[in-house]
């Protein structure tokens, strides 16, 4: 599906359609209104109560960030999309169930109260929200070959979903990938059509055994059919292949999801035999909905419908061709209102029959009314709490484990012994959760870096060795010695989504990963080499340097999982879903094409020896005392238990009687308690689990209790001052701010200019650090800072004096290249923006200006802080990317409109020297 790069915030302007209004039926006591009457006699007598602008609204998706509430009222909408990396400004779970329960009263508020169906890509866990729990996508689920698993996985999934108000998953993708340069190969399960098949009981875990019931998500079927077969494996291609072969290969999977009452099937922007899909009645209407007996409704992908007749945008043709194809809901996330009104024109004109809108329409209502969506349709909180909880978390973190596939094990380098010695681990994506998610993580194509909570995979490690052990992290092996008894590499591919995943030359690691990996092997050290990509890669050449060689596919957020098997708490059972290339030149391979492969479809190997047999329970955690307490936190300690494999983590439960309750879950002897209630004490006690599951004794117990509410804020910081300027930073320092309960911390503002600006959040600092050095300030620029104060229950103190700084001309810049990629569409656009260290010195901080030569006006944008003063934007790093090393990069990304052309900037300077463009 190819949907938006970025969260934005945008105002949608009510079209100059006119819609009939249809007579209000009242707030309830008609037949439709009845759960106890049969589904059907529902669906029947609610189409009799539709007029034609009612139901051309149901066959209509918009995005979320081009549609206002008043126009989903006004216009009948039947449901709303959030894009890939599209979310409320407060992207969290609550933040997603206010947003969607808006949208949905918006909806109830037409005269026949018709709820929305709100759709996301929830394809590998909940992945457009932040703090979700982002498992192995679909190519590491295929190496386990657990269709058990995989609906489990299904149901924690849905459970997030829920809470957080979306009814609609477009996933499972069924695609059976048959060549690796495809970019969305990591979205299959695998290439052979029994193995995708099997693994389409993920449709249950997210529908449930029927729909209606607890945390019930309808599931979307995609991309109907073949998308996985195209030449040269080119995203959006052509298939073209026989329709034997197609059946045989493609469609199976379609099939066992139709088994399992797949609710929805959404159409692949693919052509079969020059023909694109979404125009093909043959295989929707004649094979789909009638040969197989699909009986949900079918679903176009982003503005897939404009494909159709070969031309530029949306036209009559093409909306006229798939719904008479059998597309029943069309997806066009912006120019809805340009649908509506030539769909109408259609049907006015005879050539789309009122049959068929009456077909789609009984269709979408028939899935409203399974869901149960008439009678709840509000997001059910009692899920919101599930969204990146440690119950899904422990079950991403065993996906991950069961999905690693060990491909070489020289001399039973592996596994590696959790006590003594040094480890040395290295490569960028060791700890880095962004690279290790890839794809569809926060934002569409992925992003490196801090993008989400998580385990990587260094800190995983880190987790599992003993206390004998120690361990190194350098990125690119630099300091690496023969001491180490082991090297372990965590290298692999940059994130990437459909499109841009696309390889059409090499298939091997970049020049990067390979000085690395040439490091390690120089030092004589044992090299373990872990391989992050969503494919097999051409490694062939390298392998022979390397002692061993695990496939760990996109693990998601849990890399405990990853180091599990590393160190053999669980030993590694993954078999390859995908034949792995001697070189790049045999793409495509697959099993039986008679092509020697580097690696067959279904190789894994195990270790010789399993680890041992565990039963002995750690010993009682000694009696947690609590420190820090405020009015909603707090933070336990406790003496850590000892255990004879080893202590993996503890839960803390309150004890009311005999009654107990987690609090949290902590994997060492310290945990902060939040989200208590106030005035209240807490009796708490401790348990202690090992790798194998065995849980301790239970503590003694200790008590505590939390403060009384506190509504008085701090007195405001006094007596700020600047000193220090330098052309690209300044210390601010200040007196401190006094409280009745106590300061917790205090928070720093920065406005562009003397004058005007707004003012936005730069960072905080603790309770007893009065002082904050700011960086990466363009030189021979103005500034405006304040301070204020927050105290332990977060009231805020009123502001310090404004104190104003002229940075120092000239320095502070550094050798640098920018890359500027735009994407244009009607009045808007994006661009993903790349800065190039290609100095010698890092990058500490960094301020990006240039001038736009056109009238564009930003909107929004991602990765970066933006200013727009007239034609001058000025982008400032947001800290976790605010350091470039020479030669890496930072990415950011900006949207906003346009008219008349929109050329690119020519200029750019970063923290006040000029930078060449690439």
């Amino acid at each position: 599906m190819r949907l938006l790069r970025t969260r934005v915030l945008l105002v949608a302007l009510v079209g100059a359609s006119v819609l009939a209004v249809p007579t209000s039926v009242g707030a309830a006591g008609l037949p439709y209104q009845d759960p106890s009457l049969p589904v059907a006699t529902r669906v029947s007598d609610l189409l009799s109560r539709m007029n034609l602008d009612d139901k051309l609204g149901q066959m209509t998706q918009a995005e979320r960030a081009s549609v206002s509430t008043g126009e989903i009222t006004s216009y009948r909408l039947g449901s709303v999309l959030s894009g890939g990396g599209s979310a409320p400004s407060s992207n969290n779970a609550t933040g997603w169930a206010d947003m969607t329960d808006n949208f949905q009263r918006a909806a109830l508020a037409t005269p026949l109260g018709i709820p929305i169906l709100y759709g996301a890509d929830a394809v590998h866990g909940h992945n457009n929200v932040v703090g979700a729990t982002i498992f192995p996508h679909n190519i590491g689920l295929g190496a386990t070959r657990n269709p058990t698993l995989v609906q489990d996985i299904g149901r924690a999934v849905a459970e997030e979903v829920t809470g957080t108000g979306v009814d609609w998953d477009f996933a499972p993708c069924l695609c059976v990938a048959r060549n690796d340069r495809w970019g969305r190969t990591y979205e299959s399960f695998g290439e052979k059509p029994e193995l995708v098949s099997s693994m389409a009981t993920i449709v249950t875990g997210l529908q449930g055994s029927s729909l209606g019931g607890t945390a019930s998500v309808l599931a979307t079927a995609k991309h109907y059919v073949g998308d996985g077969g195209t030449t040269n494996g080119t995203d959006q291609g052509n298939t073209q292949i026989s329709e034997a072969e197609l059946r045989a290969t493609h469609l199976p999977p379609f099939q066992a999801a139709i088994a399992k009452g797949v609710g929805s099937v959404m159409i692949s922007y693919s052509s079969w035999n020059g023909a694109k899909l979404h125009g093909n009645q043959y295989l929707i209407t004649t094979v789909l909905k009638g040969e197989l007996g699909f009986t949900g409704f079918v679903v176009s992908d982003w503005n897939g419908i404009d494909q159709i007749d070969g031309a530029t945008g949306m036209s009559a043709t093409d909306v006229r061709s798939a719904v008479n194809a059998g597309i029943d809901m069309v997806m066009v996330p912006t120019a809805w209102k340009t649908f509506i009104d030539l769909l109408r024109t259609e049907v006015n004109a005879g050539r789309v029959t009122t049959a068929r809108i009456d077909d789609a329409v009984r269709r979408i209502l028939t899935k409203k009314f399974e869901l149960g969506m008439f009678e709840k349709p509000l997001a059910d909180r009692t899920f919101t709490s599930s969204v990146g909880s440690a119950a899904h978390r422990t079950l991403a973190r065993s996906a991950v484990a069961q999905s690693l596939v060990l491909l070489k094990n020289s001399n039973n380098v592996l596994p590696i012994a959790t006590g003594g010695g040094k480890i040395f681990v290295a490569g960028r994506h060791a700890d880095n959760i962004g690279l290790q998610s890839g794809g569809w993580t926060v934002s569409w194509q992925g992003a490196s870096g801090n993008t989400t909570p998580g385990t990587t995979i260094l800190q995983g490690i880190r987790n599992t060795v003993g206390s004998g052990a120690t361990v190194t992290y350098s990125a690119n092996g630099g300091g690496i010695d023969s001491s180490y008894k082991v090297a372990i590499a965590v290298v692999g591919e940059q994130p990437y989504a459909e499109g841009q995943g696309d390889r059409t030359g090499d298939l091997g690691l970049d020049s990067t990963d390979l000085a690395t990996l040439t490091t390690l092997r120089n030092s004589g050290v044992p090299v373990v080499v872990v391989l992050v990509s969503g494919r097999p890669l051409d490694i062939a050449s390298q392998l022979p340097n390397w002692n061993a060689l695990v496939a760990a596919w996109l693990p998601g957020t849990e890399g405990q999982g990853v180091a599990d098997v590393l160190f053999n708490v669980v030993a590694p059972t993954g078999k390859l879903p995908m034949t792995w290339m001697s070189s790049a030149s045999q793409q495509p391979i697959n099993d039986g094409d008679g092509k020697t492969p580097l690696f067959a479809y279904g190789y894994g190997l195990t270790y010789s020896t399993q680890p041992p047999v565990d039963t002995t329970p750690p010993s009682t955690p000694g009696t947690p005392s609590a420190s820090q307490i405020g009015t909603n936190s707090a933070t336990l300690s406790w003496a850590a238990s000892t255990d004879n494999v080893g202590v993996t983590g503890y839960d803390v439960v309150r004890v009311q009687g005999s009654t107990e309750t987690t609090l949290a879950t902590a994997t060492t002897n310290t945990v902060a308690l939040t989200g208590l209630s106030a005035s209240t004490s807490y009796t708490v006690a401790v348990y202690a689990r090992d790798a194998a599951g065995n849980r301790s004794t239970r503590s003694a117990t200790g008590t505590f209790s939390t403060t009384i509410v506190d509504g008085a804020p701090p007195t405001a910081p006094g007596s700020l001052t600047a000193s220090n300027v330098s052309s690209s930073g300044v210390t601010l320092s200040w007196t401190a701010s006094t409280d009745d309960v106590a300061v917790a911390g205090y928070q720093v503002f920065q406005a562009p200019g003397a004058s005007g600006g707004t003012f936005t959040q730069l960072g905080t600092t603790g309770a007893s650090t009065t002082t904050f050095a700011v960086t990466g300030l363009a030189a021979a620029s103005t500034y405006r800072y304040y301070v204020r104060a927050v105290d332990l229950p977060g009231n805020v103190s009123g502001n310090s004096n404004t104190v104003t700084v002229t940075t120092l001309p000239g320095g502070g810049g550094a050798s640098c290249k920018v890359g500027w990629v735009p994407n244009n569409w009607g009045t808007g656009f994006t661009a993903n923006v790349t800065i190039t260290n290609t100095g010698t010195t890092t990058i500490g901080g960094w301020t990006l200006a240039w001038t736009f030569s056109g009238n564009q006006a930003l909107t929004g944008g991602w990765n970066a802080t933006l200013t727009q003063t007239g034609t001058s934007v000025t982008a400032r790093d947001v800290g976790w990317n605010g350091t470039i090393a020479p030669g890496g990069n930072a990415q950011f990304g900006v949207q906003g409109t346009y008219s008349g052309s929109n050329p690119n900037p020519t200029a750019f300077t970063l923290n006040g020297s000029a930078c060449t463009l690439g």
